[in-house]
Protein backbone atom coordinates (compact mmCIF):
# COMPACT_ATOMS: atom_id res chain seq x y z
CA UNK A 1 0.00 0.00 0.00
CA UNK A 2 1.41 3.79 -0.77
CA UNK A 3 -0.57 6.47 -0.78
CA UNK A 4 0.84 9.80 -1.74
CA UNK A 5 -1.04 12.87 -2.01
CA UNK A 6 -0.14 17.20 -1.85
CA UNK A 7 0.79 18.55 1.07
CA UNK A 8 -1.24 21.79 1.02
CA UNK A 9 -4.97 22.44 -0.09
CA UNK A 10 -5.81 24.07 -3.51
CA UNK A 11 -7.01 27.25 -1.49
CA UNK A 12 -4.20 27.51 0.20
CA UNK A 13 -1.67 26.88 -2.43
CA UNK A 14 -3.83 30.09 -4.22
CA UNK A 15 -3.44 32.26 -1.08
CA UNK A 16 0.12 31.93 -1.16
CA UNK A 17 0.20 32.64 -4.97
CA UNK A 18 -1.83 36.34 -4.27
CA UNK A 19 0.66 36.99 -1.36
CA UNK A 20 3.09 36.52 -3.65
CA UNK A 21 2.42 38.10 -6.52
CA UNK A 22 0.60 41.23 -4.58
CA UNK A 23 3.81 41.49 -3.02
CA UNK A 24 5.99 41.28 -6.24
CA UNK A 25 3.33 44.17 -7.66
CA UNK A 26 3.60 46.48 -4.75
CA UNK A 27 7.84 46.34 -4.58
CA UNK A 28 7.49 46.79 -8.72
CA UNK A 29 4.98 49.62 -8.16
CA UNK A 30 7.78 51.14 -5.68
CA UNK A 31 10.58 50.36 -8.05
CA UNK A 32 8.60 52.31 -10.59
CA UNK A 33 7.82 55.20 -8.75
CA UNK A 34 11.52 55.83 -7.66
CA UNK A 35 10.35 55.24 -3.98
CA UNK A 36 12.11 52.07 -3.58
CA UNK A 37 15.30 52.97 -5.40
CA UNK A 38 16.32 56.43 -7.08
CA UNK A 39 17.59 56.37 -9.92
CA UNK A 40 16.25 52.90 -10.80
CA UNK A 41 19.99 51.43 -9.53
CA UNK A 42 20.28 48.23 -7.72
CA UNK A 43 22.86 48.97 -4.72
CA UNK A 44 22.82 47.05 -1.03
CA UNK A 45 22.24 50.88 0.18
CA UNK A 46 18.91 51.46 -1.32
CA UNK A 47 17.45 48.03 0.00
CA UNK A 48 16.56 47.04 -3.25
CA UNK A 49 18.54 44.06 -2.98
CA UNK A 50 17.52 43.06 0.65
CA UNK A 51 13.60 42.99 -0.83
CA UNK A 52 14.63 41.24 -3.84
CA UNK A 53 16.24 38.34 -1.94
CA UNK A 54 12.85 38.07 0.45
CA UNK A 55 10.68 38.03 -2.49
CA UNK A 56 12.96 35.38 -3.70
CA UNK A 57 12.37 33.27 -1.09
CA UNK A 58 8.94 33.81 -1.06
CA UNK A 59 9.08 32.74 -4.26
CA UNK A 60 11.27 29.69 -3.99
CA UNK A 61 9.17 28.76 -0.80
CA UNK A 62 5.72 28.97 -2.97
CA UNK A 63 7.35 26.49 -5.86
CA UNK A 64 7.92 23.85 -2.42
CA UNK A 65 3.90 24.13 -1.51
CA UNK A 66 3.20 23.69 -5.08
CA UNK A 67 5.25 20.70 -5.58
CA UNK A 68 4.83 19.30 -1.89
CA UNK A 69 3.91 15.71 -1.23
CA UNK A 70 2.88 13.43 1.10
CA UNK A 71 3.74 9.42 1.06
CA UNK A 72 2.92 6.87 3.23
CA UNK A 73 4.04 3.60 2.39
CA UNK A 74 3.94 0.08 5.09
CA UNK A 75 7.17 1.36 6.58
CA UNK A 76 7.67 4.92 6.03
CA UNK A 77 5.92 8.60 6.10
CA UNK A 78 7.71 10.87 3.76
CA UNK A 79 7.70 14.35 2.32
CA UNK A 80 8.31 16.65 -0.22
CA UNK A 81 8.99 20.13 0.72
CA UNK A 82 11.90 22.58 0.96
CA UNK A 83 14.15 19.74 2.35
CA UNK A 84 12.48 16.43 2.26
CA UNK A 85 12.19 14.54 5.56
CA UNK A 86 11.70 10.76 5.68
CA UNK A 87 10.85 8.71 8.97
CA UNK A 88 10.58 4.83 9.50
CA UNK A 89 7.20 4.03 11.08
CA UNK A 90 8.49 1.60 13.57
CA UNK A 91 10.87 4.25 15.15
CA UNK A 92 8.30 6.26 15.59
CA UNK A 93 7.15 6.49 19.69
CA UNK A 94 4.54 9.49 19.53
CA UNK A 95 2.11 11.27 16.89
CA UNK A 96 -0.45 13.59 16.71
CA UNK A 97 -2.88 14.91 14.21
CA UNK A 98 -3.18 18.52 14.53
CA UNK A 99 -6.26 20.20 12.64
CA UNK A 100 -8.48 22.78 12.71
CA UNK A 101 -11.89 20.99 12.44
CA UNK A 102 -13.88 22.77 9.56
CA UNK A 103 -10.82 24.65 8.05
CA UNK A 104 -9.19 21.77 6.77
CA UNK A 105 -10.04 22.84 2.95
CA UNK A 106 -7.64 25.90 3.75
CA UNK A 107 -5.28 24.84 6.44
CA UNK A 108 -3.95 21.46 5.82
CA UNK A 109 -3.97 19.06 8.95
CA UNK A 110 -0.47 17.99 10.63
CA UNK A 111 0.82 15.08 11.90
CA UNK A 112 3.64 15.42 14.18
CA UNK A 113 5.65 12.65 15.08
CA UNK A 114 8.83 11.84 17.71
CA UNK A 115 10.98 8.64 16.77
CA UNK A 116 12.68 6.92 19.24
CA UNK A 117 15.88 9.13 18.90
CA UNK A 118 13.75 12.54 20.23
CA UNK A 119 13.52 13.62 16.51
CA UNK A 120 10.36 15.20 15.95
CA UNK A 121 8.56 16.47 12.63
CA UNK A 122 5.58 17.27 11.14
CA UNK A 123 4.06 15.92 8.05
CA UNK A 124 0.77 17.60 6.26
CA UNK A 125 -1.59 16.41 4.09
CA UNK A 126 -4.20 17.96 2.61
CA UNK A 127 -6.24 14.85 0.87
CA UNK A 128 -9.22 12.97 3.58
CA UNK A 129 -7.71 9.72 2.62
CA UNK A 130 -4.18 10.68 4.12
CA UNK A 131 -5.77 12.40 7.36
CA UNK A 132 -7.76 9.01 7.88
CA UNK A 133 -4.72 7.20 7.69
CA UNK A 134 -2.96 9.09 10.14
CA UNK A 135 -5.60 8.94 12.58
CA UNK A 136 -5.37 5.14 12.20
CA UNK A 137 -0.96 6.36 12.77
CA UNK A 138 -1.94 7.80 15.75
CA UNK A 139 -4.04 4.47 17.23
CA UNK A 140 -1.56 2.15 16.17
CA UNK A 141 1.39 4.59 18.13
CA UNK A 142 -0.73 4.71 20.85
CA UNK A 143 -1.52 0.73 21.45
CA UNK A 144 2.12 0.20 21.37
CA UNK A 145 3.16 3.13 24.18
Amino acid sequence: MTLTVPAFSRPFKLLALLIVAASGSWMYQLFTTGQLAPNHTLSPSNGLIWLLCGWLLMVFTLVSIYRSQTTLTEHTLKQTWIWDKEVALPELVYAKLIRLKGLDWLIAPRLYVRTVMGKFMVFYAADKTMVTEFQHLVRTIERRA
